[in-house]
């Protein structure tokens, strides 16, 4: 069974959300082009006593791919 590097999920995580950060930042420029995938709308199961609602949307633009290598490149250096 492989180990789950717990530093590299981390910093790519961080990565994402620095990359969205960024691209708030620069708002209408190249770094927001990207695009959405998932659920449109959640998927709701009701059993009566019990309501679980399931969904998710990832939404990847340039600025986040930029956040991750960014991520990647600050893991190397640590590593």
């Amino acid at each position: 069974m492989k180990r789950i590097n717990w530093l590299l999920l981390i910093l790519v995580l961080v990565g994402f959300v620095i990359g969205r950060f960024i691209g708030s930042y620069f708002e209408g420029t190249f770094l927001n082009y990207g695009e959405s995938f998932g659920l449109s709308s959640p998927v709701v199961l009701n059993l009566g006593f019990f309501v679980l609602t399931f969904g998710l949307t990832i939404h990847i633009t340039i600025a986040s791919v930029l956040g991750v290598v960014i991520a990647l490149v600050v893991y190397r250096f640590i590593r």
